[in-house]
């Protein structure tokens, strides 16, 4: 039976309940062994483009169609946390600062905010919503997931240039056969999450 496509709900009850900047608040990029993380903020203000979903339900070429017609609907707000952010904070808390700096990065502070997942962020003081698969079943957080998981995989092609042979463009920093093969020929670098199991125990293994 097919699944549904994320709706308004969320955000019309939000708005009667007298929000009126109603953001939905995804991430991307928790499992890579490289790169960074990112996250996105969105507030929808005007109709949501046909064929938005989940961005994990979409083409890398339906995603990147949508981004220009999302710019148009939405305020945007971006947010990163670095490698070095990531190593230093972990990665839970480094989700959370990207976070944090993705709502600081909107035109106007949120009301409520539609957070997908059920870990809430501690700086969070806003209404606010947990909601567990929210990209698929919220407007706002699927957008937000889309142009989230396009900057990300733009930003890891771009690094894929620099350094070749991890498959980066393809994989976006996640731990494939590819990017595995790419570690034992090219060894670690910069990019790559030093407290992560897989690239801590390379670096022990060269000690």
């Amino acid at each position: 039976m097919p699944t549904l496509p994320p709706n308004f709900d969320y955000e019309q009850a939000a708005r009667c309940r007298g929000a009126r900047v109603v953001v939905g608040l995804d991430e991307v990029g928790r499992g890579p062994w490289a790169g960074p993380v990112v996250a996105c903020a969105v507030n929808l203000i005007g109709p949501a483009p046909e064929g938005l979903n989940d961005s994990k339900k979409l083409s890398a070429a339906r995603r990147e169609a949508l981004v220009p017609l999302l710019k148009e609907c939405c305020e945007i707000g971006f947010g990163e946390a670095s490698v070095e952010e990531i190593d230093a904070l972990n990665i839970r808390q480094a989700t959370h600062l990207a976070m944090r700096r993705a709502i600081a990065a909107l035109p106007a502070p949120p009301c409520h905010i539609l957070i997908d997942g059920n870990d809430r962020p501690a700086w969070v003081a806003c209404a606010h919503e947990l909601i567990v698969g929210g990209d698929a079943r919220s407007v706002s957080i699927a957008a937000a997931s889309v142009l989230a998981k396009s900057r990300r995989d733009r930003g890891m092609v771009a690094l894929a240039q620099q350094h070749p042979g991890y498959g980066w463009e393809s994989n976006a920093g996640y731990g494939t056969a590819t990017h595995r093969a790419g570690l034992l020929q090219h060894g670690v670098t910069q990019h790559h999450r030093r407290t992560f199991a897989p690239i801590r125990k390379m670096l022990c293994l060269d000690a």
